[in-house]
């Protein structure tokens, strides 16, 4: 893996991922789930298959909270990986350029 300028700490990404736990089971992010859509290719989903992705992932320095997290659909979720929001951008970009 490469190297990234965020070095977190096994401490920190435990309580961030303990964050991510609680918010899960909150009516807010419930909510967010029942509108049933991907954050990133917008397609309609059921709402339990919906999972959560960090805008900008906690092992990149993201934080566990409202205006981080997203719903995402599982294909989205795993091909965004760890990059932040202009890398995954790139990879768009270079998926559409691709012949």
């Amino acid at each position: 893996m490469k190297p990234y300028a965020y070095d977190p700490d096994d401490r920190g990404l435990k309580r961030e991922r303990q964050k991510a736990r609680e918010l899960r089971q909150s009516q807010w992010w419930k909510r967010r789930c029942a509108k049933g859509r991907c954050h990133y290719c917008g397609r309609r989903t059921p709402a339990a298959e919906l999972t959560m992705d960090h805008v900008v992932p906690v092992a990149r320095g993201g934080k566990s909270t409202k205006g981080n997290v997203v719903p995402a659909c599982k294909s989205c979720n795993t091909r965004k990986k760890q990059l932040l929001p202009m890398e995954w951008d790139d990879y768009l970009r270079s998926l559409q350029s691709s012949p």
